[in-house]
């Protein structure tokens, strides 16, 4: 769901900017100052943040998994925001899961530049704001049944990109520069992010399970059990980024080459040249910065995961020397 800059607009780009970079900005003084927290009151707040990384690099090499929409010619991936939210909680999973996202668009040129603000809005906010608070935590419960947490996070996922479908679709429209009718772009983007949708659901319930099953005290929010100790807790964070350089390195060969639900979409409405729009001057401003920070375009190399996973560390990890340097001035 991966928004270009074709289909937005210069008045779109700055107010979706706006909305995600005030989202982040609270999200990062709720991650800071949460006092009440159920990490910190466990004496477990200093976790959040390595845990953060290793998700996030998790999450960046899952949706470099493409699954195949069984009769459509299209394909999915996991957008994360479930699964993140269900570990994590909603704020830090917000920031982890926009900081995915950042390096895709810049590192490989995976999203528009001027679309960003408006991907973290569809991806990310949407999961990790509204379905998971309104549909999968309530669902939820401690020690919750296979057929719970089945549900929980099918129906969270499809609220999620839903949302998301909904939003591109109005902000393509709002942003008027390509010929994409609003009543025919919707008409195959929610049916095909259902389907996603799904498909999304069925492995955040997978992993939730196993999560669940063996390290129940990382489900923040749904477990009430205390939290491992320091060397359970390494293990954990190493299993974790293992699986995420494993998957990145090695599993995203066996990735579907269909076009993705948003770009499916397009094709059945404008065609295969997709929609034309004449670039103005911040667009090609845009597409030159991008040019010069996309290391590994359109993930070129079979390294792209590995090194998509190690970014994602470093970017997490080194935001968190300003994390405990705040809270030792506050």
């Amino acid at each position: 769901m991966h928004m270009s800059d074709a289909l937005v607009s210069p008045p779109v780009f700055v107010a979706t900017g706006a909305v995600s970079l005030a989202l982040l900005g609270v999200a990062a003084w709720k991650v800071k100052h949460a006092k009440n927290d159920r990490r910190e009151a466990d004496g477990d707040s200093e976790r959040i943040v390595p845990l953060m990384g290793v998700m996030g690099a998790f999450v960046f090499a899952a949706q470099m998994i493409n699954f195949s929409i069984p009769g459509t010619g299209s394909s999915g991936h996991l957008v994360g925001g479930i699964l993140l939210s269900a570990i994590l909680g909603p704020w830090a999973a917000l920031i982890t899961l926009a900081s995915v996202l950042v390096i895709q668009c810049l590192a490989f040129a995976d999203g528009g530049f001027m679309a960003l603000g408006a991907n973290i809005l569809n991806m990310a906010v949407f999961s990790c704001l509204v379905a998971y608070p309104l549909i999968f935590k309530p669902l939820m419960k401690p020690d919750a049944s296979p057929g719970r947490i089945l549900a929980a996070s099918v129906l969270a996922s499809v609220a999620g990109l839903e949302l998301g479908a909904l939003a591109v679709t109005v902000e393509t429209e709002a942003s008027g520069i390509t010929a994409l009718p609003m009543g025919q772009f919707l008409l195959f983007m929610l049916p095909i992010h259902l389907f996603i949708g799904i498909g999304e659901g069925l492995a955040t319930a997978a992993v939730i399970y196993v999560v669940q099953r063996y390290k129940p005290e990382l489900l923040s929010g749904v477990c009430r059990r205390k939290p491992a100790g320091k060397r359970k807790f390494g293990k954990a964070l190493a299993a974790i980024a293992l699986a995420a350089l494993l998957i990145g390195g090695s599993f995203s060969w066996v990735a579907s080459s269909d076009p993705d639900g948003l770009e499916w979409s397009i094709t059945k409405v404008a065609g295969p040249a997709g929609p034309e729009a004449e670039p103005d001057g911040l667009h090609r401003t845009a597409a030159a910065v991008q040019e010069k920070t996309a290391v590994m375009p359109d993930y070129n190399t079979s390294f792209a995961g590995i090194v998509g996973c190690g970014a994602i560390l470093l970017v997490v990890f080194g935001a968190s020397r300003l994390f405990r340097a705040g809270q030792k001035q506050g």
